[in-house]
């Protein structure tokens, strides 16, 4: 049995605010509970739902821990009454409700997960977020099919690069759009079929272009705002638009007529929220399709920088900087 340590380092959020509002602290080291693992922390992912957390305007679900962090990597060193699956020592890639800025972070063991072969920890730390709201969004709410075309905004974010490598890989077609060459060049590398940069070109033009008038089936967007009119715009006949965030603002004036007139299904979704059962169904449905894709190579995550625990503020700068292409993370070993 490792040694567990009564106290751990943490990343808190000392008050709503910018980057600097995250500060090491010391904090004692949870207990599983019924049906949870304790997992040694070795990286632990950063994502822009970490970002909405510490301004205050995506808040933990009760129950949850008040630090940042939805993803981790590590090895399982206790496990609560009613897990069946890990034991003490295994490696384990994890979705949480939050607690990831942490040496020590709880995880439910449904949403966890092995890791697959041939991704290292620090890789296997940037999955499970990303993944699972790719997956969720694009192939359960979007139910896109092969031959079909997808239209991912934002297509260097670690959503983005995610999503290019899994449509493709289970065959369809990907749109993206990004604000830069090197972004753009990055997607179509990854597999994007024309990479559409938003300061110089008008996506729903290019959509309609590149499709020869057929428009996206499925529109994956994090932007929201003047996006969503587009959108509408940009889509196929009976194309599902699916909606995960709102960088752009939640709110805009929209013209519903062609929702109608095009048959289309205007969805989206929040992780955080759902219930255990609802992540661990998540979670299978990855390992059955998307695991025997990432060990052969198929799909691998994009890593873009690493930050020590300890600098965390630096790694949430780095990230509305808006510079990265795929994952940033934080080395907690």
């Amino acid at each position: 049995m490792p040694e567990i340590p009564d106290t751990m380092t943490v990343i808190a959020i000392t008050e709503p605010g910018g980057p600097d509002v995250l500060q090491p602290q010391q904090a004692p080291v949870p207990a599983p509970g019924p049906g949870q693992i304790l997992i040694k922390v070795h990286t632990a992912g950063v994502n822009r739902p970490d970002v909405l957390h510490r301004i205050g305007v995506y808040m933990p679900p009760k129950g949850a821990s008040p630090l940042p962090g939805l993803e981790i990597s590590g090895q399982v060193v206790a496990a609560g009454s009613d897990t069946t699956r890990y034991k003490v020592g295994d490696e384990v890639c994890a979705l949480t409700s939050g607690g990831g800025y942490a040496q020590y972070c709880l995880a439910d063991e449904p949403s966890s997960l092995p890791i697959p072969k041939g991704l290292s920890l620090a890789e296997a730390a940037a999955v499970p977020e990303t993944f699972f709201t790719v997956w969720h969004n694009v192939f359960e709410r979007g139910a896109l099919k092969n031959g079909e075309w997808l239209l991912v905004h934002g297509g260097s974010s670690g959503i983005g690069t995610t999503a290019i490598q899994m449509a493709v890989a289970l065959g369809a077609k990907v749109l993206i759009t990004a604000g830069s060459p090197e972004k753009c060049e990055a997607c179509v590398k990854l597999g994007a079929t024309r990479a559409i940069n938003y300061r110089e070109e008008d996506f729903v033009e290019v959509v309609k272009e590149v499709t020869q008038g057929h428009g996206a089936d499925v529109i994956l967007d994090m932007v929201g705002g003047s996006y969503i009119q587009r959108n509408i715009s940009a889509a196929s006949i009976e194309g599902r638009i699916v909606q995960i965030a709102f960088l752009g603002g939640p709110k805009a004036e929209v013209n519903f007529m062609n929702l109608m007139l095009k048959r289309l299904v205007f969805t989206g979704s929040t992780l955080r929220p759902q219930s255990v059962e609802a992540k661990g169904a998540i979670a299978s449905a990855l390992e059955k399709a998307i695991w025997p894709l990432i060990e052969a190579g198929a799909i691998k995550p994009v890593m873009d920088k690493s930050f020590p625990l300890a600098e965390a503020s630096k790694a949430h700068a780095y990230m509305e900087s808006g510079a990265n292409i795929g994952k940033i993370v934080l080395s907690v070993e």
